[in-house]
């Protein structure tokens, strides 16, 4: 799997980044995930024409808490919200893959968090 991580982050800073991607409504079905919405104009074509039927489409973000070391992995996979697999869930495009990594990066800075 393909990955962006965001290591040694102190306990407090891990916390502040939880609570503002729950305060966005973007909590996963389990503990710890979020699903990050990539926007519709980066979608590949097909993700396009397939967005009523297997859309919206996301990049899921898991927060690690661990006693030596909390991180966040972001899969640079484009997965789609309503089916697990069709030819459109794909690793993400150079275009989408920064996209999301200069989004996840800001926001995190916007939290005043230096990593």
């Amino acid at each position: 799997m393909r990955i962006y991580l965001i290591e040694d982050l102190a306990d407090n800073d891990y916390k502040t980044v939880c609570k503002a991607f729950d305060d966005l409504g973007v909590r996963g079905s389990l503990e710890g995930i979020w699903y990050l919405p990539l926007p519709e104009d980066l979608l590949q074509q097909e993700q396009k024409d397939h967005l009523a039927e297997c859309g919206p489409y996301f990049m899921a973000l898991e927060g690690v808490e661990s006693p030596d070391q909390n991180s966040f992995r972001m899969e640079l996979l484009v997965r789609a919200r309503n089916r697990i697999r069709c030819s459109c869930v794909t690793y993400a495009t150079p275009e989408q893959r920064k996209h999301m990594i200069e989004y996840l990066d800001q926001f995190i800075e916007e939290l005043e968090i230096s990593v």
